[in-house]
């Protein structure tokens, strides 16, 4: 019995020791400080009187600043000192709709308490690892199912009508497919926004990349997934990667295979774009591989050269990491072989 008794603590010690193996995304943010303050849009744009509105855009350009005009874009409202933008803005705010997923957005967001958690703490992690970088302000705002995120310089929009559930009964009416609209949950507001910034901030176009090929893109979105790591480090990959549990089981039990398809069909390479698009373009699955897949499976790929170009080299920073270009030494230092 007591030989028993020993077995079974011992397999406890291990099974203990296993789920507290250290997560190597983790580090010692503490002494590091910043603070999110979401100024709602929204709320001021749909409480206003409709009669006011054209007296009240100067009040909301000293509020909003920046984040205005790039609000204007994105609703096609254009340039905010035109004479025509108060009458834009009147129409906007005065549509039907707009006002009714404005009454959404209020019963599922009453506040955004949690969403500031989550930025101040993705934040938190930005700055130990780019100090002296800046944080952007953050607005919410209904963008006529436009736009999730929007970022510009030093700012950063979260398009609530985008994170309404997928039950929402907007989203079918707009074409919105299934698997697209399965994500655009509360949940998923953080990691869009610390992808979406990191999008702005080392952006595919002008990176440098000496050739646009798959290679390099799933290379690039993988840094992105990377950085979202970094930013997030106890986010399940489910969650970074937008799969279902079943996707992601797909992903890990399949990147051998998966990697060996792209090798042995030479597709690393091409510069076609339908076949990058239906490598990293959002899709119910990856043709390449098989329908139990998901899509952007290839994304999933470049995140793991990434993460072993990383580990085997550590000597390099996620700051230096952001700015590589050279995909082939990228390739060659990882070392990546997937069993």
């Amino acid at each position: 019995m007591r030989f028993i008794r020993l077995i079974l603590i011992t397999g406890l010690i291990c099974v203990s020791g296993l789920s507290c193996r250290k997560n190597p995304y983790r580090v010692n943010i503490s002494g590091i400080k910043t603070e999110i303050g979401i100024k709602r849009l929204e709320d001021d744009l749909f409480t206003l009187d409709p009669d006011s509105i054209q007296a009240k855009v100067p009040v909301l350009k000293q509020k909003y600043g920046h984040f205005l005009q790039l609000f204007s874009y994105v609703i096609n409202t254009g340039d905010i000192d035109s004479p025509a933008f108060p009458d834009f803005l009147f129409r906007f705010c005065t549509d039907k709709q707009n006002y009714d997923v404005y009454e959404m957005t209020r019963q599922l967001y009453p506040d955004v308490a949690d969403i500031e958690k989550g930025l101040k703490g993705a934040f938190r992690h930005y700055l130990y690892y780019f100090p002296g970088r800046i944080v952007p302000a953050v607005f919410t705002c209904i963008t006529g199912f436009n736009n999730s995120i929007i970022t510009g310089d030093s700012v950063l929009g979260i398009g609530l009508d985008r994170y309404l559930g997928p039950d929402c009964k907007y989203y079918p009416r707009l074409e919105i497919y299934s698997y697209m609209a399965a994500r655009m949950t509360p949940e998923n507001i953080v990691p869009d926004c610390m992808y979406g910034w990191a999008s702005s901030e080392w952006d595919f176009e002008s990176a440098g990349y000496e050739t646009d090929n798959v290679l390099a893109e799933i290379l690039h979105e993988g840094k992105l997934k990377y950085f979202e790591k970094c930013m997030l480090p106890d986010l399940p990959d489910e969650t970074v990667f937008r799969f279902t549990p079943g996707q992601m089981k797909f992903c890990r039990n399949n990147e051998a295979r998966m990697w060996q398809y792209l090798v042995e069909n030479d597709l690393l390479f091409k510069t076609d774009r339908f076949v990058v698009r239906k490598l990293t373009g959002e899709a119910p699955f990856t043709s390449y591989f098989t329908n139990q897949s998901p899509g952007r499976a290839a994304v999933w790929i470049g995140f793991r050269i990434i993460e072993s170009y990383m580990r085997k080299n550590p000597a390099v920073s996620l700051k230096d990491l952001m700015t590589e270009t050279d995909v082939q030494k990228i390739l060659e230092k990882a070392r990546y072989s997937p069993q």
